[in-house]
Parts: C-alpha cells; sequence; structure tokens
C-alpha cells in the first residue's frame, strides 16, 4: 500500500486535473462563476438525495446533485433570456437561493448527521486515504481515486469526441447552430458533466478548492498559449504542478492542505499574469517601451526626410539640434538617435549632419502614404 502521503497527493493530482479540463471550457466561454454556482447548488441535491434514500454513500445523491447542477444552469438562463440582468447577476441571484435552501434543510432536518455545510465548502483531503475501496476483501485504495478517475476518463472521453464541436460552439455558436449541431444541448451536456465534476471533487476538497482549480490553471494556460490543444493540456499540467507543490507547502507551514493548493494555484496565475512571455504584464510594458523607440525613431526618419533637401537641412538635421526641432529632452534625442543607426535607418556623417538610409527613407515614405 502506497504511503498515506503519496496517497492524498494521488488524489490531489487526480482532482485538480479532472477540475481543470472542463475549467478550460467555463474560462474560455466566460463563465468562470458559474463553477462557484454549481459546486454550491449541488448540495441541494445532495440534502434532497439524503432525504430520498437515508445513505450518504447512496449513487442517487451523485445523480441529484448533478441534476440540481444543470438546474442551476437552466435557471440561470432563464433569468438572462429575460434581458432584465445581465448572466453576472443572473448567477448571483440563483447560486444563493439554491444553496441557502439547501443550508435551512440541513439545519432543520439533518443537524444529527454527518453533512454540515463546513464539509462541503472546505473539505478535507488528507482523510481521502482513510476512505477505502475494497472489493472481494481486496483493498485498492482511496475511494476518491476511483471516483475522480472515473470522472476524468468521462471528461476526456467527452472532450475527445465532441472536440470539434466543443470547439466551435465555445468560439463560434452561431455557426455551429448553422451547420447544423445544436449550441444549447451542448451547453447543457457540458454544464452537466461540470456538475458531476464538482459533485466528485467537493467530497474530497471542498467546493473553495473546486473553483480554484476549476479556474486557475485554465485562466494561466490560457495567458500562456492560444491554441486550445495547448492550453487544455497546461491546464493539466498546471494543476497538478498546484495540487503537489500545495501539499508540499502544507506540510511545511503546517496549514490545511486545500487551503495552500488553492494558494499555489493562485500563485501559479499570478506568475503566467506577470510573466507570460506574450501576454503576462512584463511582456506588455517591454512592448509598449519597444514601441515607444520605434515611434521614435520612425519620427525622426520622417523629420530627416521631410527637411533633407530643404534651405534649412543643415540645422534642422543637424544632431546637436534635434533635440530642439522635435522638442525632444537632449538624453532622449542621443538615445533615439543611438537606436535608429542601429537599426539602420539613419546614418551619420562626418560634419555631424544626420541623413536617412535607404531603409529609413522607405519606412518613412510607407508610414506618411500609410496615414
Amino acid at each position: 500500500m502506497l504511503s498515506i502521503e503519496l496517497e492524498i497527493q494521488l488524489v490531489a493530482v487526480v482532482v485538480a486535473v479532472a477540475c481543470a479540463l472542463p475549467g478550460v471550457f467555463l474560462v474560455l466561454r466566460r463563465m468562470a462563476l458559474m463553477s462557484d454556482a454549481i459546486s454550491h447548488t449541488v448540495l441541494l441535491g445532495i440534502v434532497l438525495g439524503f432525504f430520498v434514500t437515508g445513505d450518504l454513500t447512496s449513487p442517487l445523491l451523485v445523480l441529484g446533485a448533478a441534476a440540481t447542477g444543470v438546474l442551476t444552469v437552466v435557471l440561470v438562463e432563464t433569468v438572462r433570456r429575460t434581458r432584465l440582468v445581465r448572466e453576472d447577476a443572473a448567477i448571483g441571484l440563483v447560486f444563493p437561493a439554491l444553496f441557502s435552501i439547501a443550508v435551512l434543510l440541513i439545519a432543520r432536518y439533518a443537524g444529527n448527521v454527518h453533512l454540515d455545510t463546513d464539509a462541503v465548502l472546505l473539505g478535507e483531503i488528507a482523510f481521502a486515504p482513510f476512505r477505502r475501496l475494497e472489493l472481494g476483501g481486496l483493498d485498492l485504495g482511496p475511494r476518491t481515486v476511483w471516483v475522480m478517475g472515473g470522472i476524468l476518463l468521462l471528461e476526456l472521453l467527452v472532450i475527445g469526441l465532441l472536440y470539434k464541436e466543443l470547439k466551435l460552439a465555445t468560439f463560434d455558436p452561431a455557426l455551429a447552430a448553422a451547420l447544423g449541431f445544436s449550441p444549447v444541448l451542448l451547453h447543457y451536456a457540458f454544464m452537466g458533466l461540470v456538475s458531476i465534476t464538482a459533485v466528485g471533487a467537493f467530497d474530497a476538497v471542498g467546493s473553495v478548492l473546486v473553483v480554484a482549480l476549476m479556474i486557475a490553471p485554465p485562466a494561466a494556460a490560457y495567458l500562456l498559449s492560444d491554441r486550445l490543444r495547448n492550453v487544455l493540456l497546461l491546464s493539466a499540467l498546471l494543476a497538478a504542478v498546484a495540487a503537489v507543490s500545495g501539499f508540499w507547502l502544507a506540510w511545511v507551514v503546517d496549514a490545511s492542505i486545500a487551503g495552500c493548493m488553492a494558494a499555489m494555484a493562485g500563485l501559479i496565475f499570478l506568475l503566467a499574469l506577470l510573466f507570460a512571455p506574450a501576454r503576462g504584464v512584463a511582456a506588455q510594458v517591454l512592448r509598449r517601451r519597444r514601441q515607444r523607440w520605434d515611434f521614435a525613431q520612425l519620427m525622426l526618419a520622417i523629420h530627416l526626410v521631410h527637411h533633407a533637401h530643404t534651405a534649412t537641412a543643415s540645422r534642422e538635421c543637424h544632431e546637436a539640434h534635434l533635440g530642439e526641432h522635435l522638442r525632444w529632452p537632449p538624453e532622449f534625442a542621443r538615445r533615439v538617435v543611438r537606436g535608429a543607426v542601429a537599426e539602420g535607418l539613419v546614418e551619420r556623417q562626418p560634419d555631424g549632419q544626420l541623413a536617412p538610409t535607404a531603409a529609413g527613407r522607405s519606412a518613412a515614405l510607407q508610414s506618411l502614404v500609410t496615414t
């Protein structure tokens, strides 16, 4: 048997990857809040399923929870289609109502049962290895691994079979409908899958971590790539990294494992937000700075082309007087000249005059024609 520490990490990785894959489509559809709504409202399905069966281990609880997740989506869509409120407001209206009903039912009729809101919201993944799956007296390992592993396989099957349809319905629902697909049917089927994932996951990690794993890794992956296949793979990888690193962070600081996993997921997103090669904050700052210098060098080339054959060319095109005519600070002007010379747009002449090169003249004229 694996050690408890390894089993906890195995559970965490399986749960994280299973949450991240559908989270990609939630992020791309701008429905991130729906994961929060579903992960809370499924509690109502669990409560109602328990009232019917009287057994917390009954499969009907999962079915009831998944049905409640779909009901949440239906109600949100119904409210949104009235055009009286926006989608985010519709989510904010529906899920607190359903979640509060579940809380009231638990407080009133299930107070003596191990079914409480803290367990659903926060979970405790450290207890997952103690809930074993036994078959014929054989210990098959933590039950959560098998449950979430089955859900993960279901997700892979659905995404693999309906990859083109999901991609088309996500990015262009109108085209999908024109080609004979049903975006509405795909939407509800996908939300049913999200509901099943949330039900299976929060038993081990709680709804708070479900939301973190469904949104943070896909959002980080989206900053790193534009290709859907790459985003799916990166989401799974980043979610697994957040799970394992969160476990060891909790081990070091002696804190909640689920909390540390959520914190690491947030940290991974923050790092992607800051340092993503194309979309990160640092890349944007460098790009804007580069654009500023490119624009200044182009303006210099235009200025030289414009005054090259005028009576004032000796003064207008002299490096010493450049800042005066373009109203640039002297140091800025010197840096622009150095950059333009290095880029081959401008050349210095022995008498201190500046002249546009063939490339500089071409760039200046092209810019003037485009303008």
